[in-house]
């Protein structure tokens, strides 16, 4: 057989070897939506206050002077870069829930929070006002404050990021992160939530439509972690110099020692 055919069957040897041990991951989302069908959504899950969570709440009325005694201070924040300060900024200062879900409101004293809606919320503050006669006509807002979810793995941009609203979706939280990562998997996000009972995992699969929205981790909550698994590809690469014997460049080298080699050998029987 000629060499040069030889070395080239080598080659081509290795190449086929390594294409079949590799597999082709699916990176489109929504492979099964279809154009104008409609898809139920898993009913939305309103965020809960638990301990240690920070509200702001704000009573209006049209009397403003009553009205402020019923809401905390503006604090003013001064803004810079570089340690150069470059104005102030005023925002309303906020309630921690302690241990017990309860906050300190002015006048009012405790009131209990713990597992309420800012609906609820809004509505528990309004009724004591008007039935202790403080504030005929009051208006409530309570609005989130430092909540979060954390997002880990193959995302463009890793951290965590402030909810402030209700209906937060996993699809929501990957655009403010960036989107995955061309190594990150679609079909086994994993969601871990902190319930009464513990630690409750969820896995979402953006790549099937049908089943991301039916899925009781679409809607997040506070203090999510959402973690994108890396492909089989990405940990090929975590190797030291991504050299295993599932990466490119392991079948390369071995290609061209066996090359090597096999010259050697031709060397040596035609001596």
């Amino acid at each position: 057989m000629n060499l040069n055919k030889l070395k080239i069957i080598v080659l081509l040897s290795s190449v086929v070897f390594l294409a079949s041990c590799s597999s082709t991951k699916d990176i489109r989302y929504f492979q099964n939506a279809e154009n104008g069908k409609t898809t139920a959504v898993s009913h939305p899950i309103a965020i809960k206050v638990k301990a240690g969570d920070k509200l702001s709440i704000v009573v209006n009325s049209k009397n403003p002077e009553l009205a402020a005694l019923y809401n905390l201070p503006i604090q003013s924040v001064r803004l810079g870069s570089g340690g150069v300060i470059s104005g102030n900024s005023q925002s309303v200062s906020v309630y921690t829930v302690d241990s017990e879900g309860n906050i300190d409101f002015p006048v009012l004293g405790k009131i209990n929070v713990l597992d309420k809606t800012r609906s609820e919320i809004a509505d528990i503050v309004k009724q004591a006002l008007i039935s202790n006669q403080l504030v005929n006509d009051p208006v409530v807002i309570v609005e989130y404050s430092e909540m979060y979810v954390s997002m880990l793995g193959e995302i463009a941009h890793p951290g965590r990021y402030t909810i402030n609203k209700d209906n937060v979706t996993v699809l929501d939280a990957i655009g403010m992160a960036g989107d995955l990562t061309i190594y990150g998997k679609r079909d086994s996000i994993q969601v871990l939530r902190t319930t009464d009972a513990g630690q409750t995992m969820y896995v979402v699969n953006i790549t099937n439509l049908d089943s991301l929205l039916s899925s009781p981790a679409y809607y997040l909550q506070q203090n999510d972690v959402v973690y994108v698994q890396p492909n089989a590809t990405r940990e090929r690469q975590s190797t030291v110099n991504g050299n295993n014997i599932r990466s490119t460049s392991f079948w390369i080298s071995l290609g061209s020692f066996l090359i090597t080699a096999l010259n050697f050998v031709i060397v040596v029987l035609n001596k």
